[in-house]
């Protein structure tokens, strides 16, 4: 058994977090999403991170937890999984032609000695005009109604963007890399 938990049960982080070449087991964290009032959306991926993160350490009392959060945040507006076509059709037209910022935050919980790093990288995301046509026909092919703003960034998704700025290419698919394998080196891992 390792000693490295990955507390998610999304397909995509742990699809991400298998590039790091490390043994690892993943594990659902099941916790409230909800944001508290007036709650930042850098916070809100931050705190929703170390939650997960913290949320695993009594089965794993002795072990390094790495959770991940994302917050995708148009103008005023944070968007959540849209989890159906109507609201994602609502998310991508919001989107058409706007520049939506995403905030990914990772946390490393040593449950062993029950300390906690944790960081948080921006995206930002400039959208094309989008028409319509566009936008239903991009829904039927990827149906990507589990992923924050509407949207596959690692496949197709991509086509809608006019830019993309990040300091970390992983960030916006869900899990950041870089900053995943700094703070595992941090706690002592070698990775390569």
């Amino acid at each position: 058994m390792t000693n490295l938990i990955l507390a998610s049960s999304s397909r995509y982080r742990v699809e991400l977090f298998t590039r790091l070449n490390l043994p690892f087991e993943h594990h659902s964290p099941d916790i409230d999403e909800s944001p508290h009032p007036h709650e930042a959306p850098s916070a809100l991926a931050v705190r929703l991170a170390e939650t997960k993160a913290r949320a695993l350490r009594e089965r794993f009392p002795q072990h390094l937890i790495v959770g991940s959060d994302q917050v995708a945040v148009c103008g005023d507006q944070i968007l959540g999984k849209p989890g159906d076509r109507d609201s994602a059709l609502r998310q991508l037209r919001l989107q058409s032609g706007k520049t939506t910022v995403f905030h990914t935050a990772v946390a490393l919980y040593n449950s062993l000695e029950n300390s906690l790093e944790s960081t948080e990288v921006t995206t930002r995301v400039a959208f094309r005009e989008l028409t319509d046509d566009e936008i239903r026909r991009y829904l039927d092919l990827e149906q990507p109604y589990y992923c924050a703003g509407s949207f596959k960034s690692e496949s197709l998704g991509i086509c809608l963007f006019k830019s993309a700025e990040s300091p970390d290419p992983t960030a916006l698919i869900g899990l950041p890399l870089i900053a995943t394998s700094e703070l595992i080196r941090h706690a002592g891992i070698t990775i390569i």
